[in-house]
């Protein structure tokens, strides 16, 4: 399976399938393929992890981080702080959360981060 964000040929998973169906969402919805990175590397607290989409803004700074899951992975309340585990290390405006059959999308507020009721667009995102 090819990654357009990696450039190169990676497994073919369900996670990676749910990946690659993202960023294709991402990308059709306006997001430039050139301001995305996959299977970004992260540390935080001496841990080693990996973002599975990282979305940055104009100037090279992270926007957005996805994090996806297999398909039959229900998007629980594990999956966020996961994420925000991410955001801990690479503090974002906007965090993703997909399994291929539902998105949640979370914009860091004042007291957290709020859910959104729609996609919001690269544009908006900024």
């Amino acid at each position: 399976m090819w990654d357009p964000l990696r450039r190169k040929e990676v497994a073919d998973t369900p996670e990676e399938r749910v990946r690659q169906w993202f960023i294709g969402v991402l990308s059709g919805s306006g997001f430039p393929m050139g301001l995305m990175g996959s299977e970004v590397p992260l540390s935080y607290g001496g841990k080693s992890l990996r973002a599975d989409i990282v979305v940055y803004d104009r100037a090279g700074e992270p926007l957005a981080i996805v994090e996806c899951k297999r398909q039959e992975v229900e998007i629980t309340a594990d999956v966020a702080r996961q994420a925000l585990l991410y955001h801990g290390a690479l503090p974002v405006r906007f965090i993703f959360l997909t399994n291929g059959n539902n998105t949640y999308i979370y914009r860091r507020a004042a007291a957290g981060f709020e859910a959104l009721d729609r996609f919001p667009t690269y544009e908006e995102m900024l």
